[in-house]
This record gives C-alpha cells, sequence and structure tokens, in this order.
C-alpha cells in the first residue's frame, strides 16, 4: 500500500524532477479562443508547471461556459479565392459563406462550377 506523501516531501521530489509549481492568485477568467467558438471559465484555479525551462498553465474549476464565433470571412479571404477560381469577389464570398470559410473547399466549389 503506497504511503502518503506530506506537501514538503511532494516539493522536494518535484524539486529533485525539475518541475516547479506556483500557484497564480487572483485570476478571475481564463478565455480560450478557436476558429469557431470562445470557451470562457470565470473564477479559474490556475497554476503554472515549469518544467526543462517551459512553462505550462494548469486550468482547473470554475464556471465554464462557451459563446459561438461568427465565422464572417474577410475580405482578403474572398479575394485570394477569387484570384484562384477566377471569379469575383462576391461570387467567392458567396463560396466561401456556404463553405463555412474553408478556403480550399470553397476555391474546389467555384473551380467545379464553372465547367
Amino acid at each position: 500500500m503506497p504511503r502518503k506523501m506530506s506537501p514538503r516531501d511532494q516539493q522536494r521530489m518535484m524539486a529533485r524532477m525539475g518541475l516547479k509549481v506556483d500557484q497564480l492568485d487572483e485570476v478571475s477568467r481564463v478565455i480560450m479562443e478557436t476558429p469557431t467558438k470562445r470557451i470562457i471559465i470565470d473564477n479559474p484555479e490556475v497554476a503554472t508547471v515549469s518544467v526543462q525551462g517551459q512553462k505550462i498553465y494548469q486550468v482547473g474549476g470554475g464556471t465554464v461556459r462557451e459563446e459561438a464565433l461568427s465565422t464572417q470571412p474577410s475580405l482578403d479571404d474572398a479575394k485570394l479565392v477569387a484570384s484562384q477560381a477566377g471569379v469575383t469577389a462576391e461570387e467567392a464570398l458567396s463560396a466561401l459563406n456556404e463553405s463555412g470559410g474553408d478556403l480550399a473547399q470553397a476555391i474546389i466549389f467555384l473551380k467545379q462550377k464553372k465547367r
């Protein structure tokens, strides 16, 4: 049966392994964004773990909520698709909206449509 380690023994073992853990106090919110959604964690517990010169942020607890982000394609994306597919920017923008903002899929769709 494994014995329980005291916090002091845990700190010593982690120091020998090159790990350093620091608790970040007063963090009120953590926000992570993907291309399609935003994940918001209110009142989380956040710690940094330093290992071999790299910092890892560990987030736990808190209240999690998700928000959808609009996937409105940019004008630059529309111009790129238009130049690659040989169509107008308006047609490219329409294809980007249909493809959910996927540039490659919009170009393929427009090239097949031209045939």
